[in-house]
């Protein structure tokens, strides 16, 4: 498990703010919001970086049956406050054995969803077409959103994308069969609008997607 904020683009080490720049920086992709160390799922884990976060932290709720709350990761400082949020679900797949989901909320620019998602850039570019009818539709904070199927990603997972909030909103699913949840249309809540519902939520595991 990592124990210092890393690049969330590459994973690679980043640098803090310091004499010469006030913004955290890596050597490929220089300025980043670093990604910091995820920690073990808990409810008390889960409150504070919902606590942090500038931007939705997305959950299915109610969770898929047999599904539990797996982690989280968020990139920002103590500064910017959580810029993009990474929440890990898992449980059984829609045609069996494990099925691992990570729903990212984040700024254009992080790159968060596209490592996780497989890609080298940091947003979806010309990986959707959003011009065709959306794959996918969730309701998110009671909205109905669309989400694209992204192509060009690993063939072990399927990543669909779209907008909620004005923010990107993915959905990485492993194994690829488990995109077959996106087609029910999951309600997504976004926890920073949650009350004592959080005290609810069942913990699993760490995700081993959120620190690979």
């Amino acid at each position: 498990m990592r124990g210092e904020p890393s690049c969330p683009r590459c994973g690679g080490r980043v640098r803090a703010p310091g004499l010469f720049t006030d913004t955290w920086q890596c050597d490929v992709h220089g300025t980043v919001h670093p990604l910091q160390p995820v920690v073990p799922p808990s409810v008390q884990a889960l409150g504070v970086a919902v606590a942090r976060a500038e931007v939705p932290v997305w959950m299915p709720w109610p969770l898929p049956v047999g599904w539990l709350f797996t982690g989280i990761a968020h990139a920002g400082d103590d500064v910017s406050g959580a810029r993009a949020t990474a929440l890990a679900c898992s449980g059984p797949g829609p045609l069996g054995g494990p099925g691992e989901l990570i729903l990212v909320a984040e700024e254009l620019g992080v790159g968060l969803g596209a490592r996780f998602a497989g890609l080298s850039g940091s947003d979806p570019g010309d990986s959707i077409d959003v011009d065709r009818p959306p794959h996918a539709k969730v309701h998110a904070s009671g909205r109905p959103t669309a989400l694209w199927h992204v192509s060009d990603v690993p063939d072990d997972r399927a990543v669909f994308v779209g907008e909620a909030r004005g923010l990107w909103l993915w959905a990485i699913l492993w194994p690829e069969s488990s995109g077959l949840l996106l087609y029910d249309e999951l309600v997504l809540t976004d926890l920073r609008d949650a009350g004592a519902e959080l005290d609810l939520i069942p913990c699993g595991a760490l995700s081993p997607r959120l620190i690979g």
